[in-house]
């Protein structure tokens, strides 16, 4: 079969999908699969990479994926299928198809993990694994996400919203959560991954700042109730009659001068965190995460895979759901692929599992009437 990894792309969270993207190609089984790599610039520019690029990471357990001008760009054909949807451009302008049967994004945050590369699958009549547009884009919008897990009687960490160029809004929005939340006040752009512009409040001079640090990377901001809480997560797959399956439970702890799970100490500070799997928890506090980690993925149509993040409060037990990540990070060391092998799913196991979920989506899909 013929496996193409996309990578890197226009994202605070380039240089994570380049890492998560080696482990994933390290971890194909190339037995049974052909992989090409494509690498998206961070100006959104596509190449096509060598064989040796492959080899490189394949070869070296420690090395990551670059994105660095092959030479080669990449163009996209609207119902090109698995034949054509995908066709390197050669120096003379000419084009050669990439055949491709399943197409995995490893395209974190915005760009690529928020239904826009799902959407352009669609349109070329490509196979792709994880969430499809709408579950993509609604769990990339953190305010969307809590409005729909709100209404389905699931607990969400209450918050207000900020829009930018919405001063008088905003300050009656501010002025409600200093009033029904108080200090400290966690804040984040709705709509960027891994922690980026996220930031803890602690007064109105330090919330000032917050907000204008969120506003650098999303026009829509929350402002939430800061919860003394455990972070707890939840890996979850599941398409067709690949029944949804909550795994392991783990939990996150920072250390040193860290508040919380940010972006220094989840890819730059070495001992920023510490991973504990499985999580501290009872069998039924277990049991209430696992089936509410399910029950979030249904309620927002989520299909292949997605890792779900929780709070539990620290003095009352009490727990709140986070976000949903559609495309987790597959780093070595990321809780989704640890969380699988806890729960005796290996790496390149969970792999196949989602490359066959793809297929079957596709195959569905495809089977429904377009005209009369």
């Amino acid at each position: 079969m013929n496996i193409t990894v996309i990578y890197g792309g226009k994202s605070g969270e380039h240089e994570v999908s380049q890492v998560s993207a080696a482990s994933v190609a390290r971890n194909i089984n190339t037995q049974k699969h052909t992989i090409t790599l494509i690498s998206i610039s961070k100006d959104g520019k596509w190449f096509l990479q060598p064989e040796s690029e492959l080899s490189r990471i394949q070869s070296d357990l420690n090395a990551h994926l670059t994105d660095e001008p092959s030479g080669t760009g990449i163009t996209v054909i609207p119902a090109g299928g698995k034949e054509k949807g995908l066709c390197a451009v050669l120096a003379d302008g000419s084009l050669k198809p990439i055949p491709t049967d399943v197409v995995l994004n490893v395209t974190h945050g915005t760009y690529g993990e928020d239904g826009l590369m799902q959407g352009l699958r669609e349109m070329a009549d490509l196979p792709y694994w994880g969430c499809d547009v709408t579950a993509s884009a609604v769990s990339m919008d953190k305010e969307k996400t809590k409005v729909v897990w709100k209404e389905a009687g699931l607990p969400v960490v209450p918050w207000v919203t900020l829009r930018k160029h919405d001063d008088e809004a905003n300050q009656a929005a501010i002025a409600q959560a200093e009033k029904e939340f108080g200090y400290p006040l966690f804040v984040k752009p709705c709509k960027a991954g891994s922690s980026v512009g996220a930031s803890i409040a602690h007064n109105a001079a330090e919330l000032k700042a917050s907000v204008e640090e969120a506003f650098r990377w999303d026009t829509k901001i929350l402002v939430e109730q800061c919860i003394n809480a455990r972070e707890i997560e939840c890996s979850v797959t599941g398409y067709g009659d690949s029944p949804v399956t909550a795994y392991a439970v783990g939990e996150i702890s920072t250390t040193g001068d860290h508040e919380f799970y940010d972006y220094e100490a989840k890819y730059i500070d070495p001992d920023g965190a510490k991973l504990k799997i499985p999580a501290d928890l009872n069998d039924a506090e277990v049991a209430e995460i696992r089936k509410t980690a399910v029950r979030a993925f249904k309620v927002l149509d989520g299909s292949g895979f997605s890792r779900i993040d929780f709070f539990k409060e620290k003095t009352t037990g009490q727990v709140w759901l986070n976000e949903l990540n559609t495309i987790p990070g597959f780093t070595s060391i990321s809780m989704f692929p640890k969380l699988c092998e806890a729960a005796g799913t290996p790496y390149a196991d969970v792999i196949e599992l989602l490359i066959k979920q793809a297929i079957d989506r596709f195959t569905d899909m495809r089977s429904l009437a377009t005209s009369r």
